[in-house]
């Protein structure tokens, strides 16, 4: 089942995260990527600055080929960048291992990344593929695309799901269990402690949702 998941990486580990260094208020959107033969040609946004010339406010950098600005309303520009694949980065990384990037949204903070994938296998070969190339990716949100969400899946919030989802993918409630409660949560971003009460509020969710649509004996 195609498989949405979003990412975040420290700011100074994407090519363009130079910009901040210079305009630390301002917010860059990758809109799309179009695979070009070798080069990855994707269109974004700066906003929250007013230069003379954007351009100049990024510095060089070796997974940079070129970038050229394309139009400009007041404070928003709309430029173009050709990478090199060469640069062992995340773009590189989302090419070879053909996953699609949503979008892409950078703060002088982090980026945060929108990926999606036939299946989860996908979204797995690429995060083990940034593990490859140590390039710090955390995921933070992983779900299935379905067309209605059930009863149970509204019960539970946003981060319990994530950890369940996460917890059963990588077969936590096999027998034995293949992956720690630990490693759940490095994956995540959290505690240990923080996984457990994640994986307990949750499950409870779910209990109580399918045993309250469930005729119970008199």
């Amino acid at each position: 089942m195609a498989t949405e998941a979003t990412f975040t990486v420290p700011a100074d580990e994407f090519p363009l995260g130079t910009v901040f260094e210079q305009l630390p208020d301002v917010t860059v959107t990758l809109e799309r990527i179009i695979p070009a033969q070798d080069v990855i040609v994707p269109y974004f946004w700066v906003r929250g600055t007013v230069v003379d010339d954007i351009e100049e406010a990024f510095t060089d950098h070796p997974g940079v080929e070129a970038i050229r600005l394309v139009d400009s309303v007041e404070d928003e520009y709309l430029l173009r960048v050709e990478w090199t694949l060469e640069y062992s980065g995340i773009l590189s990384t989302l090419a070879k291992t053909e996953i699609p990037l949503i979008k892409a949204v950078g703060t002088t903070q982090q980026w945060t990344f929108d990926v999606r994938g036939d299946d989860r296998n996908d979204i797995a070969a690429f995060q083990q593929r940034c593990r490859e190339l140590e390039i710090p990716v955390t995921l933070t949100k992983l779900h299935a695309l379905t067309p209605v969400e059930t009863g149970t899946e509204t019960a539970l919030t946003n981060p319990q799901q994530e950890a369940l989802v996460l917890a059963y993918d990588c077969g936590y409630f096999e027998s034995p269990r293949e992956v720690t409660m630990e490693e759940l949560g490095t994956e995540l971003g959290i505690s240990q402690q923080a996984v457990a009460s994640r994986l307990r509020r949750g499950t409870k969710q779910i209990l109580g949702s399918t045993l309250s649509e469930t005729e119970r004996p008199n």
